[in-house]
């Protein structure tokens, strides 16, 4: 699992990544251009980020619009109150907002729930697929399957090739999918199985596959 932390204040980038390093493979930067470019170097579990990095909101927005075109997931750590955040980052959702000051506990739960539902995704695939009778049509060329209930969590993901879809599996988003067969193109960025991605909040964005695809997806809690 990885984190790329951003944060320019030097001690408390230090503090947040040693403890964020008991949890996850970390990667800390200090400034919004070694931050774009860690995000095109490689795939991020979570990004962390200050909203005020560089002294504006233009930096953490800056990180927030990068890391939302490589679908990962994004953790807004500000003296704000999680309403002024949303207000500040507009059109964007972050999916987490850490308000300073802040404990111990409070930054390790939050990069548990993000870890964790990563975790509990690539369990879930090492499950059953689900049978012929599971899936359910919910446009021209697009299956999804949830044996259990969309209560018990997992949510199948079935297109056939050449398919298109407004990515909804999930109402509201928020969530990591696995994809396990094929190809799937989001939004102009191409991933090939076996890749993990993760939708935000109130997000639906544009998906396309020219193989067909078979994904697993489960939501983030809280």
């Amino acid at each position: 699992m990885k984190v790329l932390l951003v944060e320019d204040d030097a001690s408390l980038r230090e503090g947040m990544g040693e403890l964020i390093s008991d949890l996850a493979e970390v990667r800390s930067v200090g400034e919004v251009s070694s931050a774009l470019a860690a995000l095109g170097q490689e795939r991020f579990d979570l990004v962390v980020t200050d909203l005020r990095i560089g002294g504006g909101e233009s930096g953490g927005r800056s990180v927030l619009e990068a890391a939302r075109k490589g679908r990962q997931a994004v953790a807004i750590v500000s003296a704000a109150s999680p309403e002024e955040v949303a207000r500040a980052l507009r059109p964007f959702v972050p999916d987490g907002v850490l308000v300073k000051p802040f404990q111990i506990e409070d930054i390790l739960g939050l990069v548990e729930r993000f870890l964790a539902v990563h975790r509990n995704v690539e369990l879930a695939s090492r499950g059953q697929v689900p049978s012929e009778s599971d899936w359910v049509e919910c446009a021209p060329g697009v299956h999804l399957a949830s044996p259990g209930g969309k209560a018990a969590g997992a949510i199948w993901v079935r297109l056939a090739a050449a398919g298109q879809w407004a990515w909804s599996a999930r109402p509201r988003g928020r969530e990591a999918a696995l994809l396990l067969e094929g190809e799937l193109e989001i939004e102009g960025t191409r991933f090939v199985a076996p890749a993990t991605f993760f939708v935000g909040a109130d997000e639906t964005p544009e998906v396309r596959t020219p193989t067909g695809c078979l994904v697993i997806t489960l939501g983030l809690d809280g």
